[in-house]
């Protein structure tokens, strides 16, 4: 039976949606726990999953098993009244890169294709050099509580950022043309992170993902690592998620806007 962490919105409030949380490498549920309490208590439902299993050799038959997972940890949040709408599946690293391909391949058929999707530190091509734990904390985050987390979750693989992310599930996420841009597969409203110091990064990449979609918007986090979630900037990029949220609700309208400001 698969394992999920659950966070659950205040007694009494109607849920605003249900988030589904995919880890990347190295990475397990506890590293997201801080976030999904943050969402939850904006009445949404959060469900983190385990970090999907990807497969070099068979990106195929890896990718579906990661829908069938996505699949099911959505149907075990359903309640008497259904599945609680909108849907918003948010990817971290690699777990990012998953998301993406799926959708590019559109490979969530029916009422299972989430309503949006978040991106969170989507990798590019380049590997965490070889170095020590320390090292490998300072690629991820600055946050002394993040860092405390991983470094105190024994189920943390460490070095997992030194393996590359397999170039087929790169090339699925980001679709690459021949004119060196993106091909967008999904038309889905995507809400891409990064922070502006992750080394593993593909700035231009990402750039051009977000414009070559018809429902995208790329913030850049100042001054974030890669593990951009859960970074010293925390509160704001969960801030930024929730925004994200509620305009997903208004039909992608914001629902506040800066008429005058000296900042």
């Amino acid at each position: 039976m698969p394992e999920y962490t659950d966070h659950f919105g205040p007694e009494g409030l109607r849920t605003r949606g249900t988030v589904l949380v995919v880890p990347g490498r190295g990475e397990t549920r506890t590293a997201y726990a801080r976030f999904g309490r943050r969402l939850a208590s904006d009445a949404y439902r959060v469900r983190v999953i385990d970090a999907p299993d990807i497969d070099a050799d068979d990106l195929t038959g890896s990718l579906a098993g990661f829908r069938t997972q996505l699949v099911a940890a959505l149907d075990g949040t359903a309640t008497d009244d259904g599945i609680a709408r909108p849907v918003v599946v948010v990817g971290a690293d690699s777990g990012a890169a998953a998301v993406a391909a799926l959708l590019g391949r559109d490979a969530i058929p029916g009422s299972r294709r989430p309503d949006a999707v978040v991106l969170a530190g989507l990798p590019g091509n380049a590997a965490a050099a070889a170095g020590t734990w320390d090292q490998e904390l300072d690629v991820r985050t600055f946050c002394p509580a993040h860092r405390a987390t991983l470094t105190q979750d024994s189920g943390v693989r460490r070095g997992s950022l030194q393996e590359a992310v397999p170039e087929a599930l790169l090339a699925a996420a980001y679709g690459s043309d021949e004119d060196g841009g993106v091909r967008a597969d999904a038309d889905v409203p995507t809400l891409f992170l990064v922070g502006d110091e992750d080394p593993l990064a593909d700035r231009a990449a990402l750039a051009r993902t977000a414009k070559s979609l018809s429902r995208a918007r790329l913030s850049v986090v100042r001054g974030g690592r890669h593990d951009v979630l859960n970074d010293l900037q925390h509160r704001s990029v969960a801030a930024e998620v929730v925004t994200f949220l509620e305009t997903l609700r208004n039909e992608l309208t914001p629902v506040i806007a800066v008429e005058s400001s000296a900042w």
